[in-house]
């Protein structure tokens, strides 16, 4: 189980969904461009030291995370509000890798073609959508769970 974001724009939630990636020890993929100054110290600064410790792979665009996607075979599930599957309906495999999309954007329609799965969280009605930390963290955890991918 892996975890991408697209184009993230909020240092804090990058930093949180890394310490998420760290904690469960599945790597994290961040595809640039990102919507703030990315180094180090920024990621240590959003994340404090659990995210330096988190497997980190930068991609410079979209193109560069799809071809490596389609280089290792892992299949794309897309986290998204236009989801055509709820969360607890869809079938994780162990090889996913969970894509989120830009805090004030989403995803664009090429990344919508792209992936291999469209999947919802289910919420009240009424609700656009959860923050991009806390939608990474019940996705994973549902992900793990149906997968016995928690740590030991």
């Amino acid at each position: 189980m892996e975890i991408a974001l697209f184009q993230p724009d909020i240092a804090g939630n990058v930093g949180t969904t890394l310490r998420t990636a760290a904690c469960f020890g599945v790597p994290a993929h961040i595809i640039e461009p990102c919507g703030f100054p990315f180094s180090d110290g920024a990621l240590k600064r959003a994340g404090m030291d659990y995210a330096v410790r988190a497997i980190v792979r930068r991609h410079a665009d979209w193109s560069s995370f799809h071809g490596w996607s389609a280089e290792t075979g892992q299949r794309l599930v897309l986290l998204t509000t236009a989801g055509a599957m709820p969360l607890p309906d869809f079938v994780f495999t162990r090889d996913d890798v969970l894509l989120l999309g830009a805090e004030s954007s989403g995803v664009p329609p090429y990344v919508h073609d792209a992936v291999a799965a469209r999947v919802a969280i289910p919420m009240q009605p009424g609700f656009r959508s959860l923050n991009v930390a806390v939608a990474a963290g019940i996705a994973l955890a549902e992900a793990l769970r149906q997968t016995k991918g928690f740590p030991a």
